[in-house]
């Protein structure tokens, strides 16, 4: 169990060896992590991702970004997935916690980016 988002809300399973996990049918959403300093239990989030069905999404290594994952991790072996299941949760839903990783931990491989700025009028006083 690894906990990741703003505040460490969202509590992901894993992080689990990428290099051959067979991930779940279904929805959710994942993180691609790597070990920056391997003797340190400390990750980086690379990647974040959301799909209808994990399954079909191209894990371990057929994702159309796995590439720079290795790339940045040094070594397909060096990578690791944490995987979150919102029970009820839409498309959307997903698309918003993966906006939120994106925002918190900028990871080098997603290719959109997300401010995470608020204003003070957004919320009101």
């Amino acid at each position: 169990m690894i906990r990741l988002g703003s505040l460490a809300g969202y509590v992901f399973d894993g992080p689990r060896l990428l290099a051959g996990w067979t991930p779940p049918p279904g929805p959710g959403v994942y993180a691609i992590l790597y070990k920056p300093e391997p003797e340190r239990e400390r990750y980086a989030v690379i990647y974040a991702g959301e799909a209808a069905d994990l399954a079909a999404a191209g894990f371990p290594f057929k994702h159309p970004r796995a590439h720079c994952w290795t790339q940045r991790a040094g070594s397909r072996y060096r990578l690791h997935v944490a995987t979150l299941d919102i029970p009820g949760g839409t498309a959307g839903h997903r698309e918003q916690v993966v906006a939120e990783l994106v925002a918190t931990y900028e990871p080098a491989c997603n290719e959109q980016r997300y401010d995470n700025a608020w204003r003070q009028e957004w919320i009101g006083t």
